[in-house]
């Protein structure tokens, strides 16, 4: 992969090599790498991610549904920030916690910090939506009604009478006087206040009242088409608006603006002191409707008494209050992404791939047998991985299944095979992490009804999340017990496997099946092994393990050997890791990230990390998957598996990452790699102030990563029809040339 060091001369007039590396690399002791000004505050580079969204619903380039969609997002992510990360924060101030984060930052310098970010941003999506997305909208025969005057009579007719039969029943106005206190308002719904006063009563006070807009009602109400085929649409908000004085008889309605409130949701469970896991977090997700405040949002221009009582009740403070220049809440555009008749306006749907390597193969566990299969999804489908759980299920030769579920989806196949399973007698045993935020509901329902099923479900260890991606079958087959074994970098959710970017393994070596056996019953047993054959776990092994391999890469640079790291993950937050990468930089080590989210590492830092880049992708899908590549002096080592370089992935919970022991694999991956190192469509590269730009496309082949392996899918599946030896092929798509020019934005 990388260029050996060129020997130096070493007579009296040139420096030896050594003496050059020192000259150009100050010795790794003489630098303190854990300097705050070395770091990235992790929130901020997180507002960063999202201004990388925001940036592809900007892009005039991408299909206007598709930036719909990102601009949705923008705002369903901004939603969860606030509502854990802002929150842990808002909770370290009240506490009167003051220690510095990794950059120097305290809790409240970092609330500062990101409510100025956050109005910036939230300003510029908002600026997108009304000056860009809006005007094309109309342009392309879907027009957003804004307000009541732009309906026609056979317009209003419709909504008076949708209101009526449809809306009006379902409403619940409250009222606030001395007998009725302020109302409880849920989280992250989406409200209208109002000031009424009693009609026919002169200078009578005013009161407040409320009406929550109904989440059970579709948010975008389409309208009768006009004569030229035109389509419109009106928002339940502004419906509900219309008819407001509906509400409220014999009063007089003052004025009426839609508002909303993010509370607290990250829960706290004392899990020492929870005899029952389960029914500790059931109680706690209870307190996530009535959190700390983090945040009011209210339409602009909403009338000042109004806005009063709403601060008084909620206890804001003027930073926490976000003054919207338009509707509230834009993940409703995520619907109207869905609406039919808009396909020219999208990308056109991905449909997963066969793999290859099981295209003319019956039995799976036959496949495994010949040799380790990998699988890459979104591009090849998710089916694999279902399928080796069903035909665990029905096999008779199968005795026991045991699975790892940390996010599944609402109609999990792969939950109903483990249900089935345990009917037809395997012993199965799943650990479901009850602790997987936003999904802890759902994922009690499922732990409840696998039990119900016969399986031993184990609910996570005290402390820790169970973060790994790792499925084990026990086969009784004509020379002995076999182990087959999936591990993967993402979760076993048949839904978001077609929209994440994921990579697996399907293997039946034995060294694996020793570990996987050894992580079920430090599980389930809390035994903890001596010794893992391939495996590389966290809490205990990982963390020191990763901080090896880059030390590693270190010496071989220091001694004139070949030495590269490529690490692709999510996130890179971890200051130990990042302090190791800095003396691994300031050895030589030529250091590659692809990093989708946070990264708090700084490039171009004389002396520091002259030798590191970092590149962002943001695209169709969602990146995922971890990937590690260590030069190891000419003999590369490739890992994958469920972590990223975070505190929490290696401290604080279960992780796995996995050796990649195949040829052929470590190619592919290689591929991967190479592929994504090379984007030059959806790639965002770091800057030395920590911001991200845009590859320069100048004189450079157009290449998307994203839409290469797609093709190449294609390719491959097709290959593999035609001929039936052949398993996959690299043969790159024909690439355009740049024009020179930048992406359109706003």
């Amino acid at each position: 992969m990388s260029t050996p060091v060129k020997a130096m001369k070493t007579d009296k007039t040139v420096k030896t090599a050594k003496e050059e590396r020192t000259a150009v690399f100050p010795e790794p002791e003489k630098i303190d790498f854990h300097d705050p000004k070395y770091y990235t505050n992790r929130e901020l580079s997180w507002l960063d991610f999202n201004q990388r969204i925001l940036g592809e619903a900007r892009d005039h380039e991408n299909p206007l549904f598709e930036r719909i969609k990102f601009l949705s997002i923008v705002s369903s992510n901004m939603d969860e920030f606030f509502s854990v990360r802002v929150a842990s924060l808002k909770d370290q101030v009240n506490a009167k916690y003051t220690k510095p984060d990794l950059a120097g930052m305290t809790p409240q310098m970092q609330l500062d910090a990101i409510s100025k970010q956050a109005h910036e941003q939230i300003s510029e999506q908002y600026s997108t939506y009304n000056r860009s997305i809006i005007p094309q909208l109309k342009m392309n025969g879907l027009e957003v009604i804004s307000g009541h005057e732009d309906l026609n009579e056979e317009q209003i007719k419709f909504c008076d009478r949708y209101f009526e039969e449809e809306v009006y029943p379902v409403l619940t106005p409250m009222a606030m006087d001395p007998a009725r206190p302020f109302p409880l308002i849920r989280n992250k719904t989406l409200n209208i206040g109002a000031l009424i006063s009693k009609k026919g009563e002169k200078g009578g006070k005013t009161q407040f009242a409320t009406v929550q807009v109904p989440s059970v009602l579709s948010r975008i109400i389409e309208l009768p088409q006009d004569e030229n085929n035109g389509r419109y649409v009106v928002l339940l908000e502004q419906l509900i608006e219309y008819n407001i004085e509906k509400l409220f008889t014999g009063y007089e309605v003052v004025c009426a603006f839609p508002y909303r409130i993010i509370r607290n949701a990250d829960l706290t469970i004392d899990e020492d002191d929870a005899s029952d896991l389960l029914r500790e977090i059931q109680k706690q997700l209870k307190k996530r409707q009535w959190g700390e405040i983090i945040r009011l949002e209210i339409e602009e221009g909403m009338n000042e008494k109004l806005l009063s009582i709403l601060i008084r009740e909620f206890r804001v403070t003027d930073a926490e209050i976000y003054r919207i220049p338009g509707p509230l809440d834009l993940t409703f555009l995520m619907k109207m992404y869905g609406m039919d008749g808009f396909d020219k306006l999208k990308d056109k749907p991905w449909t997963p791939q066969p793999v290859p390597a099981l295209m003319d193969e019956p039995d799976i566990f036959a496949a495994i047998r010949k040799k380790d299969i990998f699988l890459h999804h979104p591009y090849e489908t998710f089916d694999p991985v279902v399928s080796f759980v069903r035909k665990a299920a029905a096999d008779p030769q199968v005795l026991a299944i045991k699975q790892t579920l940390y996010r599944v989806s609402g109609h999990s196949p792969i939950v109903a095979a483990l249900a089935q399973a345990a009917d037809n007698g395997k012993q199965v045993t799943v650990l479901v992490e009850l602790k997987a935020r936003f999904d802890e509901e759902h994922n009690i329902i499922w732990a409840e009804m696998l039990e119900k099923a016969g399986c031993h479900v184990i609910y996570g260890l005290v402390g820790l999340k169970t973060h790994s991606k790792i499925t084990m079958i026990v086969r009784r087959e004509e020379d002995g017990i076999r182990r087959y074994v999936h591990l993967g970098t993402g979760n076993y959710n048949d839904s978001t496997a077609k929209l994440y970017t994921d990579c697996g393994i399907l293997t039946c070596r034995e060294a694996y099946g020793e570990d996987a056996t050894a992580v079920f019953n430090m599980l389930s047993g809390y035994s903890e092994p001596k010794r893992w054959n391939r495996l590389m776990v966290a809490p205990i092994w990982l963390r020191d393990r990763f901080t090896y391999l880059i030390n590693r890469e270190a010496e071989h640079a220091r001694a004139g050997k070949p030495a590269h790291i490529i690490a692709k993950m999510n996130s890179l937050c971890d200051p130990d890791i990042i302090a190791s990468l800095y003396a691994a930089s300031a050895a030589g080590v030529k250091i590659e990230l692809i990093v989708r989210g946070i990264c708090c590492l700084r490039v171009d830092i004389p002396g520091v990390s002259e030798n590191i880049t970092v590149r962002s992708l943001v695209g169709t899908f969602l990146e995922h998957s971890r990937i590690f590549y260590f030069e190891n002096e000419g003999h590369p080592e490739l890992y994958m598996g469920s972590a990223d370089w975070m505190p929490r992935n290696l401290d604080k919970r279960v992780e796995i990452v996995f050796p990649v022991e195949d040829q052929d694999i470590q190619k592919e991956i290689m591929h991967i790699l190479q592929i994504q190192l090379s984007d030059t469509l959806k790639a965002r590269v770091m800057t030395k102030d920590g911001s991200y730009r845009r590859v320069d496309r100048r004189g450079k082949v157009l290449l998307g990563a994203q839409k290469y392996f797609c093709e190449e899918a294609v390719r491959a599946a097709e290959a593999k029809k035609s001929d039936p030896v052949k398993s996959r092929v690299f043969t790159p798509a024909q690439p355009q040339r740049e024009n020179g020019s930048d992406p359109g934005t706003d």
